[in-house]
């Protein structure tokens, strides 16, 4: 069938494909680092507590069948080793049936480690890598030409991805409406990044504009997808231009990237070869017969699922970030509907003293991505994934939706768990555990050019009061 396959979007595929497995490459590569910690056998949310009181059918995940910190590893590493060879461009240098099972392996590998994730994997990114990885299946290799129907289905996704982000936006916050949410929001986002500050200085209309601009890339461009070419691939390059200039004024681990991608493969090769001197399409085999079927029934799939994603757009009760099914397939997405004001940062220090008084001394533990010290410069992680610092932006937030982590995390410091100080930057008790450790909740601001100059300072703090109270270990019966 002719109308079946597009070889002007051959080099889009090939841009997101091998993007996309650097993608699943990182985030395999995040899950090796620091599941020990968060969700191992000793960890603060264990898998095998998990699995005994979720059955399979509400996650399905290979975990279910047997865990272990060791086989788990083996997963994780196993993906970053399968996600390396796609990258280098191994699914093209295969029959088209060996390719569709390297991806498939690939994400049903990623989708067994976020159904046990729980919280720590409940972020919008790990929905979206697993819808656009179930996607990347169908979309063929270098041996047959793209298939119309699956760059509809990647468009389609991007849609809901950025509409969905635009509609809570319009429902939420008065701010998005008056044009004055980013007067804030580079100061008490997540996770700054090193030109964070700059972008917060910059003047009140600059910021209008850029809440502008964020309103057209994720109101009007996404509709302007669906139409015809060139102003389709204009639609994707302005949307590539908002996410970098999201990429550069935060963190946001690989959302903004994986966004980018979707969006690249939105563009018209013979648009782009316009502007750039790009080569022409290579030589396509003809497309096989069992191939088309089984890209005519994923659409089917993929169209009857979107009943409930379009339901939620319509709603004016619209979830900001849910999966229906155990598959995160078909998602509905969003992201910041409400914007804070006020910065506050949870402080976690210790103090080798046995008995505490007025003159004891406390020392800060430094993480690798949130704001602690107040002379550091923040730094750029993304898009690596720092799974405790975007918890701990959580936990200043609502403290009861960090209980059932946060806790934990404190018996760890005062055992001075490996595995958990490594997630960390700075440990200041290398040698033996902490007697206490106690949380303080802080108010942050950047501060401005004169405080700069005069302290050295990047942040200004002011205490709030106690998130937690000084903490013994329970083995010495203080607490």
């Amino acid at each position: 069938m002719e109308w079946f396959t597009d070889a002007d979007y051959w080099l889009g595929r090939l841009v997101f494909q091998r993007g996309l497995a650097a993608v699943y490459l990182i985030a395999f590569l995040s899950s090796a680092h620091q599941f020990r910690a968060l969700i191992g056998e000793r960890g603060m949310l264990p898998v095998p507590r998990f699995t005994e009181a979720v059955p399979f059918r509400q996650s399905p995940s290979v975990f279910h069948l047997h865990y272990s910190d060791r086989f788990f590893a083996l997963v994780a590493w196993t993906g970053v080793a399968l996600s390396a060879a796609l990258v280098a461009g191994a699914a093209d240098r295969v029959p088209l049936w060996a390719s569709m099972v390297l991806w498939a392996v690939l994400w049903a590998m990623y989708l067994s480690i976020v159904n046990v994730g729980q919280t720590w994997y409940g972020f919008m990114w790990e929905s979206l890598l697993l819808e656009a990885g179930f996607l990347a299946i169908f979309l063929g290799n270098g041996r047959t030409a793209p298939p119309v129907l699956v760059l509809w289905l990647l468009r389609w996704l991007l849609f809901r991805l950025e509409f969905g982000a635009g509609l809570i936006k319009l429902r939420g916050d008065p701010c998005w409406r008056d044009l004055t949410c980013l007067y804030y929001h580079h100061e008490t986002q997540p996770m700054p990044g090193p030109l964070s500050r700059l972008f917060h200085r910059l003047p009140g209309p600059v910021h209008r504009v850029e809440t502008g601009a964020n309103h057209v890339a994720q109101l009007a461009a996404p509709i302007a997808l669906f139409s015809p070419q060139p102003a389709a691939s204009v639609a994707a390059g302005f949307i590539v231009v908002t996410q970098l200039w999201l990429v550069a004024s935060g963190n946001f681990a690989w959302l903004n990237w994986l966004t980018i991608l979707l969006a690249v493969s939105a563009i018209d090769g013979s648009v782009a070869a316009e502007a750039l001197p790009m080569p022409g399409p290579p030589a396509f085999a003809s497309t096989p017969g069992w191939y088309e079927g089984l890209v005519i029934a994923i659409t089917a799939l993929v169209a009857v699922a979107s009943y409930w994603p379009v339901r939620n757009l319509l709603s004016r009760h619209q979830l900001m970030n849910y999966s229906f099914n155990p598959l995160h397939l078909v998602n509905t997405y969003g992201a910041f509907g409400s914007i804070g004001r006020v910065r506050h940062e949870v402080v976690i220090e210790g103090t080798d003293e046995p008995e505490i008084t007025e003159d004891t001394r406390w020392q800060e533990y430094g993480f690798k991505g949130k704001p602690g010290d107040v002379r550091r410069l923040p730094p750029q992680v993304a898009p690596y994934h720092l799974r405790l610092d975007w918890l701990m932006w959580f936990a200043a937030l609502s403290p009861v939706y960090a209980l059932p982590w946060f806790v934990p995390f404190i018996g760890k410091l005062l055992d001075n768990d490996p595995a958990t100080l490594k997630l960390l930057r700075t440990n200041p008790f290398p040698t033996s555990p902490p007697a206490y450790v106690r949380a303080r909740f802080y108010r942050y601001r950047f501060t401005d050019r004169c405080e700069a100059r005069t302290t050295g300072d990047r942040w200004h703090r002011t205490l709030v009061g106690e998130f937690v109270p000084p903490v013994a270990p329970a083995r010495s019966g203080r607490l």
